[in-house]
């Protein structure tokens, strides 16, 4: 059974931190590309980060300087490092895996999915 699991959301002040974990399990990965979404109310779910097993790292330029994406291929977990916070930030929290090809931050290059963590940020 397919599962994405993602732990580590919650509620913080602007400026503070979180860090957002994603552990896959059921399946062989064969994606080159992992990746974390969110979504928030009213809005479309964008990407926020991605990482390819060749290193290659993409951030949306939102979070650029603010998030690190990590990878553990031992654990098969995904993570996101989350650092100076913002109200803007607030959304629900997706990671994706097997990865179709093409860019790593296209919310239609996925087919795996986890069930998201909401993360808010206050003012």
């Amino acid at each position: 059974q397919v599962q994405l699991m993602e732990s580590g959301g919650g509620s913080v002040q602007a400026g503070g931190s979180l860090r957002l974990s994603c552990a896959a399990s059921g399946y062989t990965r064969n994606s080159y590309c992992v990746g974390w979404f969110r979504q928030a109310p009213g809005k479309e779910r964008e990407g926020v980060a991605g990482i390819h097993s060749d290193g290659t790292i993409r951030y949306a330029d939102s979070v650029k300087d603010r998030f690190t994406i990590s990878r553990d291929n031992n654990k098969n977990t995904l993570y996101l490092q989350m650092n100076s916070l913002k109200p803007e930030d607030t959304a629900m929290y997706y990671c994706a895996d097997q990865w179709r090809g093409g860019s790593c931050l296209d919310r239609n290059k996925y087919n795996y999915w986890g069930q998201g963590t909401q993360v808010t940020v206050s003012s």
